[in-house]
């Protein structure tokens, strides 16, 4: 356990860096840079529950790391690993990466130390009530105080489970599913969700390749994904989706790692296919006309525009930066390059697209599953046919003026109105282009090199803006 403890305080110590190299180039008074810095809250409990007639004893946390905006906004975690420091070190994260893309939350995290594939659904159920309980009891949960969602080991159905926790324990509150986010569609989820993450990385990737500027000298001309190839580390949610809307924009996905090994194909691989294949024969390898890699990690090496590593942290690390031939490193998983591996990448021309701004995007749907829950009504459902009304008045002038008629096919994709999902990814495109440019813009106004550090920075000169706002009380 001493060398868990151990990650967990170098990711936290990782983290503080990262402020701190932004935090020099901020005007803000050193009291407020403190306060945005430390995490405000942690609850930490200590709860019996029975297995199979025997008690067993569950510690859980839940880390509030900031106030400027609430509710406060974080995912749960379930591992035997879970520890303070990580815990603290990804709700600081979350703080800056609701900043970044302008979600109007403070950061938050929860873990409980429970292994979730050894232990039964019932068992499952009953830890993820309980803590629920435990959280309410203390109101460190609710649609304008805090609002968890899916995190390692955790998904759907154990959202499911808080919810309905929260509303028998706060039985007639109006909008008590706001309580969490990342739950399935038919309790209050939003449709779009399980693939916001990839799809904003998609965006995120699409954006950077159109700046001339950023990528000058690089040898990625055309602005585009078409003919790009992609290297992607880690076929799961994040992954595959972020891989599959590349891919449908004309980008190669010449590799695929995974746990068990990689697989390589300088003319492409069909990501969907790929996945099926994994999903029969439980490894990535043998898949038709494709290189097998044993070694997972010699695939990172191979030479891609996009490396994407979108699986765990401290895969990119001092012993292997060096010999990264990616012109873009793209982070779709949390923290999947060490401060030392980032040095050399730097140093090698190698641009990062942060952690903090690319993979916002599930954070991003979250929020407007928590505004759906709040409204109490499905997006689209009041405007969607009104939309297409006044789309089909606009082809039957068009027809009517130019006297020629349109395909009964042709009609049907000009008047379709918009629906959950069509105004969720969006909202979602625009979160990820606006966010983008503030970066970049950061970057120019304030000579950094690097993104990362303008994200950091970005995110503090926003929170700061909040702090001065609220005063100090009493």
């Amino acid at each position: 356990m001493a060398d868990n403890q151990n990650e967990g305080a170098k990711f936290l110590n990782s983290v503080h860096r990262y402020f701190d190299n932004a935090a020099q180039y901020s005007s803000l008074s050193p009291g407020i840079l403190a306060q945005i810095k430390v995490c405000n809250s942690v609850y930490k409990v200590s709860f019996p529950i029975e297995v199979d007639g025997k008690i067993e004893v569950v510690e859980g946390i839940r880390v509030q790391h900031s106030h400027h905006k609430l509710p406060s906004k974080g995912g749960i975690r379930f591992s035997m690993q879970v520890d303070e420091d990580e815990v603290k070190a990804l709700a600081t994260l979350m703080t800056f990466k609701c900043a970044v893309v302008d979600v109007p939350f403070g950061g938050a995290k929860g873990g409980v130390k429970i292994n979730p594939r050894t232990s039964s659904v019932k068992t499952l159920e009953k830890v993820t009530r309980r803590y629920a309980a435990e959280l309410i009891k203390k109101n460190l949960i609710g649609p304008g105080m805090d609002v968890p969602a899916p995190d390692y080991g955790t998904g759907s159905r154990e959202m499911a489970w808080i919810a309905d926790t929260y509303q028998a324990l706060k039985y007639g509150e109006t909008n008590a599913l706001g309580c969490v986010t990342g739950k399935p569609v038919g309790q209050g989820g939003i449709r779009g969700r399980a693939e916001a993450t990839g799809l904003g990385v998609y965006f995120g990737i699409r954006e950077a390749l159109a700046d001339t500027e950023l990528l000058q000298g690089k040898g990625l001309e055309g602005g585009t994904l078409e003919g790009k190839s992609i290297i992607v580390q880690g076929l799961g949610n994040v992954g595959y989706h972020a891989a599959w809307f590349c891919q449908k924009d004309g980008a190669l996905i010449t590799g695929i790692a995974e746990r068990e090994g990689g697989i390589y194909n300088p003319d492409g691989i069909d990501v969907e296919e790929a996945f099926k294949h994994r999903n029969q024969t439980g490894s990535i390898l043998n898949f038709k006309n494709c290189k097998n890699f044993e070694n997972t990690f010699d695939l990172l090496e191979m030479e891609c525009d996009i490396l994407l590593p979108a699986a765990l942290e401290n895969q990119i690390h001092i012993g292997n930066a060096a010999n990264i031939k990616a012109k873009i490193v793209a982070e779709g998983a949390n923290g999947p390059v060490t401060q030392e591996a980032e040095e050399i990448l730097l140093k090698n021309n190698i641009v990062i697209l942060p952690d903090l701004y690319l993979n916002a995007g599930g954070v991003t749907v979250s929020y407007f599953e928590w505004l759906k829950n709040l409204s109490n009504v499905r997006f689209g459902r009041m405007g969607k046919r009104a939309e297409e009304a006044s789309y089909k008045r606009l082809v039957n002038a068009i027809e009517s003026t130019s006297g020629k008629s349109m395909t009964a096919q042709e009609k049907a994709i000009l008047t379709k109105g918009s629906d959950e999902v069509n105004l969720v990814r969006s909202g979602l495109e625009d979160t990820m282009i606006n966010a983008y440019h503030e970066i970049r813009e950061t970057m120019r106004q304030k000579n950094i090199p690097d993104m990362r550090t303008a994200a950091f920075l970005t995110a503090i000169e926003k929170i700061g803006v909040s702090y001065e706002a609220l005063g100090i009380f009493p």
